[in-house]
């Protein structure tokens, strides 16, 4: 990997970040002016943080960019939300699933279905942070090879992207083998419900690893920030997938109150802050349209 000149003309001054990751670098210019850097924009191929206002301007520019990893990313995301939502919204009302003559089976067939869209998203993503160059390298040093991986587990926003990609492969599993579940509550619990909490476990920590590596600490408030948005409302989605997963857990015995209407209910809430996450990507990504290279 080499470096650009213009990471030979910068020195490093400071370097913030949630303990232990490094998410935002203060350069100093040979002329003397200072350069900010953030993990994130650097990750993602974006210019810096987008504020409301800014993002209202792009919103008519960015319902169709497909030269753009970003809004192809948004896009994928939004489709396996989508699914997972339809889904949920015919387990709690039967009815619905009564007009469109659809049993069990094929509403199981709808998350499973939205599964593989959140596995193509969180790929890409992965695959995106992989070739996006040393966070501490120029933003435009990358290698010339592609990665269809990468390792780089001292990166906040990589270790992330790599959670969340674990993550829904569980999902898939969990999803394919919900279309046939087995009769034993122990096989299901295995087969089922394990993969389940699994993924849940692994989204969850992929969420709140891209929200420190967009607040540069443990919290932070910053509602004027898309970004922040972004992550943050992802990470309640994560957090409504975790304890809808707990609540999927089948005992030996049915328990004294609806397990199943929770988990439902908190994979629709998950679903939905997952689809609003993945649109707000779409007006963000608008700010790089003219940035060049694999993003």
């Amino acid at each position: 990997m080499g470096e650009s000149d213009t990471t030979e003309a910068l020195e490093l001054r400071e370097s913030h970040g949630a303990w232990p990751f490094n998410t935002r670098q203060h350069y100093r210019r040979e002329d003397g002016s200072i350069e900010v850097r953030h993990s994130r924009h650097h990750r993602k191929g974006l210019p810096g943080h987008r504020r409301w206002v800014e993002t209202a301007r792009e919103l008519t520019s960015c319902l169709c960019m497909p030269r753009e990893m970003n809004w192809w990313i948004g896009i994928i995301f939004s489709t396996g939300a989508t699914l997972f939502a339809i889904g949920s919204l015919l387990f709690l009302f039967p009815a619905l699933a009564t007009s469109y003559d659809m049993d069990e089976g094929q509403i199981n067939m709808v998350f499973f279905a939205g599964s593989l869209p959140f596995t193509t998203a969180a790929w890409l993503q992965l695959v995106q942070s992989a070739n996006a160059g040393a966070f501490a390298k120029s933003q435009h040093a990358q290698s010339r090879r592609l990665r269809l991986f990468g390792w780089f587990p001292g990166d906040a926003g990589w270790l992330s992207c790599a959670l969340q990609f674990g993550g829904t492969v569980l999902f898939n599993f969990n999803t394919f083998e919900a279309l046939h579940p087995p009769g034993s509550w122990v096989l299901q619990d295995l087969e089922i419900w394990v993969p389940n909490i699994l993924g849940s476990i692994l989204f969850f920590a992929s969420g709140y690893l891209a929200y420190i590596e967009t607040c540069h600490a443990h919290w932070a408030w910053r509602p004027d920030l898309i970004d922040w948005w972004i992550t943050f409302i992802n990470l309640i989605g994560c957090a409504a997938f975790l304890i809808s997963a707990v609540f999927a857990f089948v005992p030996p015995e049915a328990p004294g109150f609806d397990a199943v209407t929770y988990s439902l209910v908190f994979t629709l809430l998950g679903a939905l802050a997952f689809l609003l996450g993945a649109l707000l990507l779409l007006p963000e990504a608008a700010a790089a349209r003219s940035a060049e290279g694999f993003h």
